[in-house]
């Protein structure tokens, strides 16, 4: 199990649900196409989870 994931916003949060927009805006993700790392934990999965048509993820 990696210990960081590398979480990049692949799809506009234009159209999106408020709750989802305010997601993607707390991983640290402001435009399209940018990657942030963040740490593997349980918080994180669960925001991924939230998101997952708009994000790619990898383990690095």
């Amino acid at each position: 199990m990696a210990d960081k994931l590398r979480i990049t916003l692949v799809k506009s949060p234009i159209g999106a649900i408020p709750k989802h927009r305010k997601t993607i805006e707390a991983l640290g993700l402001r435009k399209m196409h940018k990657t942030v790392e963040m740490p593997n934990n349980d918080a994180v999965k669960g925001m991924i989870h939230q998101v997952k048509h708009l994000v790619k993820v990898e383990e690095i």
